[in-house]
């Protein structure tokens, strides 16, 4: 018998506190919360079978169902977005074989093609099982900044490594031709079945240092396909942008 299609479901992670921006998924603009625009606009996606906010608070929760969204709430001790994403995934009784898509609750005006560009992969090959979004840095101040995670992949668009600082690293500055510098976008994609297992590793060495979870699915051996996309990520982190 033919395995079913999986479906791609989105779980959307939110938290009322955060250092630089606390109650942001409940932060006004044009008039609506945050939270409302990502999941209005993810709900456009045809790809998406599914699109759920899954919270520890309250008053995102209580947010959410005032414009008819589908919430899940989640224990307030996660140390990560993965474990609050996987904790929601069995919450949510999703097949092993679905493919669960994280976006991230401050990126409002994301575009729908970024969806279709980090769940592909995983539907195109079944034994894939994880996949993110890169994009080409334009803007100079990047490739230094720490906060800009630069990534280097093989030739097939796997990736070798993430890191804060800017690779590949040029030996010879004087050289004409400068590398490529590529930077990770908050987008991914899981096969549920291994997402279980990816938040029962333990920390990995690299990650320890680099504070970057995904250097654990590549310490533990498993395959991440990068996708290189044109849309750069918009993030809220501060009133001022709104």
């Amino acid at each position: 018998m033919a395995q079913t299609k999986p479906e791609v479901i989105a779980i959307i992670p939110a938290r009322y506190k955060s250092n630089r921006f606390k109650g942001k998924p409940l932060a006004l603009i044009a008039g609506k919360p945050m939270i409302q625009h990502v999941v209005e606009r993810a709900k456009a996606v045809s790809l998406l079978s599914r699109v759920v906010v899954a919270t520890d608070d309250t008053r995102i929760a209580d947010c959410v169902r005032g414009f008819a969204g589908e919430v899940v709430m989640t224990r307030n001790d996660h140390v990560s977005g993965s474990d609050r994403l996987a904790e929601a995934a069995e919450l949510l009784e999703i097949s092993e074989h679905d493919v669960v898509v994280n976006i991230q609750g401050d990126q409002p005006l994301f575009a729908a093609e970024v969806i279709e560009q980090v769940a592909g992969p995983l539907l195109e090959d079944p034994a894939l099982p994880m996949s993110t979004l890169i994009y080409k840095i334009i803007r100079p101040e990047e490739i230094e900044d720490p906060n800009h995670v630069k990534t280097v992949f093989d030739r097939d668009n796997n990736a070798l490594y993430f890191s804060r600082s800017p690779i590949p690293f040029q030996r010879n500055p004087e050289m004409d031709e400068k590398p490529t510098y590529y930077k990770h976008l908050g987008f991914y994609a899981y096969r549920k079945g291994f997402l279980l297992s990816f938040v029962a590793l333990p920390e990995g060495e690299w990650e320890r240092y680099e504070k970057l979870e995904q250097l654990r699915a590549l310490e533990y051996g498993y395959k991440i396909k990068v996708t290189i996309t044109k849309h750069d990520s918009i993030e809220v982190d501060t009133l001022r942008i709104l």
